[in-house]
């Protein structure tokens, strides 16, 4: 994680909550695996009243916190030796400063004492979710598009992203382009909860600009197998109809589809429709049966348009 919000970036108003949002999701987090977290020097004070003993903090130039995107991929081979991606992050298609984030990726494999994998393709970790056992589903509104790579065709980008990522399939689903700063990532449209079963966003509002996609990419999810051959099992995650008015705004992320699957348990957010709210933690529970389901208040980190999956990038063990 990235303990890399700035006053600069989150207004003075909204920083203390997203500060605290951040230290939330650590904590939790840290119940189940061990959390790292990036901190700029000026900050760590700060990080450590907030985190505790939980949490190990590491000092990293920072511009801001969306280690899924500006963190490493990290990848595993047949003999078990661990690698990390760099997907040369630039700011979202050059809209934000980078110039620090950009080089976190790196930082990251050092720490961890791993092989850093270059490429020329440029994207987010957010912006594709893979099964694990070769399928990924990525959005097009992101990866193929020209603020990150000019003039790469969707058949030149498969073929990396295969070689890359050891894929055999992708679902491209084709999100929308210039709607928010990512240009819409997967990981709050589709993820896989096991080999063979995706949750789905699912914008039921006729007047919301998602509506039309989040029901194509139903179409296209329900129609389309994995890298085995076998259909997908759809299973709709419908947003919370309202939420809490203290930090509400037209950028707020209202989704339970960006969760993070942790050692023994689902990080998902809740956002005060207790309807919604306990129709997602049951969904959930059925479908990790295995893992405690933790809803968190992150309401802060949402009304700048993200989530928990956004704030965090997994290493694996091995």
């Amino acid at each position: 994680m990235a303990f890399g919000a700035s006053k600069d970036v989150w207004g003075a108003k909204l920083l203390p909550e997203v500060q605290r949002n951040l230290a939330t999701i650590a904590r939790t987090i840290a119940r189940f695996e061990p959390v790292t977290m990036l901190v700029r020097k000026g900050d760590l004070a700060t990080a450590k009243k907030l985190v505790g003993d939980e949490v190990e903090l590491v000092v990293c130039p920072l511009d801001d916190l969306w280690m899924r995107d500006t963190g490493p991929v990290f990848v595993v081979n047949e003999e078990g030796d661990r690698a990390a991606i760099d997907f040369n992050f630039n700011g979202w298609g050059e809209k934000q400063e980078y110039e620090r984030d950009a080089e976190v990726a790196g930082f990251v494999a050092h720490e961890a004492a791993v092989r850093s994998i270059t490429t020329d393709v440029v994207l987010e970790g957010g912006g594709i979710e893979v099964d694990g056992h070769g399928t990924a589903i990525i959005t097009e509104s992101c990866v193929l598009n020209s603020n990150r790579n000019l003039g790469v065709s969707k058949s030149a980008m498969t073929a990396e992203l295969k070689r890359l990522l050891g894929l055999e399939k992708i679902i491209w689903l084709p999100g929308i382009k210039g709607k928010d700063i990512t240009d819409e990532h997967t990981d709050f449209y589709a993820r896989f909860a096991k080999q063979g079963v995706v949750v789905a966003g699912y914008d039921p509002d006729p007047k919301s600009f998602d509506h039309a996609v989040t029901k194509r990419h139903l179409e296209i999810l329900r129609a389309a197998t994995d890298a085995e051959g076998r259909k997908l099992e759809v299973v709709v995650l419908e947003a919370p109809g309202t939420v809490r008015e203290k930090y509400a705004n037209d950028d707020f992320a209202a989704g339970y589809i960006n969760f993070y699957v942790c050692n023994g348990a689902v990080i998902v957010p809740e956002f005060g429709d207790v309807k919604a709210d306990t129709a997602a933690r049951d969904t959930l529970k059925r479908l990790f049966p295995e893992r405690e389901v933790v809803q968190i208040n992150i309401d802060g980190i949402a009304a700048g348009g993200g989530g928990v999956h956004c704030t965090t990038q997994q290493e694996p063990s091995v």
